[in-house]
């Protein structure tokens, strides 16, 4: 009897705290792409990510019409000469896929950069609306990764969190 009445004490004090506990939740992800900001980063890095595959498009063209020089003057060429020039383009390969993978990395550094500030004001914005919200916490969602499996649609604050964010410069 003194175990039920524990119990019973047990899960009313729980159902009063979880009537104070109020969860929400934002897709960052989405927050980020469709504020200003967000939107003027994605294009910086498109613009970048033009101009770089436009030098690797000319590289590559190149290293193809080495290769079919190569090929054409097979037959013409020494077994010395053509190992040479197989060599060249073999290096010239190497390069292509060294400059590739530099480029790449530069590109996500880049896109680190420009998304850094943003992620710092987005974080600043989430609390702001939590707090006048009162909520006790907010978890992150977005539509690739399923964190949250079911919600409420009233406990999404992305579009809140987009609209103050963008309201704040």
């Amino acid at each position: 009897m003194k175990s039920l009445v524990t119990l019973i004490a047990v899960l009313a004090m729980s159902s009063m705290a979880s009537a104070d506990f109020k969860l929400a939740y934002v897709d960052v992800q989405k927050a980020i792409e469709k504020s200003s900001s967000g939107k003027k980063a994605k294009d910086e890095m498109k613009k970048e990510a033009e101009k770089r595959n436009k030098e690797l498009e000319k590289k590559k063209a190149d290293i193809d019409k080495m290769r079919e020089d190569i090929e054409k003057k097979r037959s013409v060429l020494a077994e010395e000469a053509f190992a040479k020039r197989a060599q060249d383009l073999q290096e010239e390969m190497q390069k292509f896929n060294q400059t590739a993978a530099k480029a790449q990395g530069e590109l996500q550094k880049k896109e680190g950069d420009l998304l850094a500030p943003i992620v710092e004001k987005m974080k600043k914005v989430i609390e702001r609306i939590a707090k006048e919200k009162g909520l006790s916490m907010v978890i992150q969602s977005n539509q690739n990764a399923q964190i949250v499996l079911y919600a409420a649609p009233e406990t999404d604050i992305t579009e809140d969190v987009i609209k103050s964010f963008d309201k704040e410069k």
